[in-house]
């Protein structure tokens, strides 16, 4: 399988990991505390979106970025 192209800036990927680091983790801490049933969807919502920023900021995709055609400056191609 061929690796997705790197479209997310270092500066972005280290963010996007700690970000989504601190939302997985801080949802897996509220997840035990979570009274009822909005609040329990509310937390596991927060834990995905925290592991998809990891997954993102670790492989350095952004499918969203690449539907939109968006690629930073520093990782334009000079043409």
């Amino acid at each position: 399988m061929k690796r997705p192209v790197i479209n997310i800036t270092p500066l972005e990927r280290i963010g996007r990991i700690l970000v989504g680091l601190v939302g997985a983790v801080g949802g897996a801490v509220l997840l035990g505390s979570a009274a009822g049933t909005v609040a329990t969807i509310l937390v596991v919502l927060l834990i995905l979106a925290g592991l998809d920023l990891v997954v993102t900021g670790a492989l350095g995709h952004c499918p969203l970025y690449q539907k939109l055609g968006h690629v930073p400056k520093s990782l334009r191609r000079p043409t």
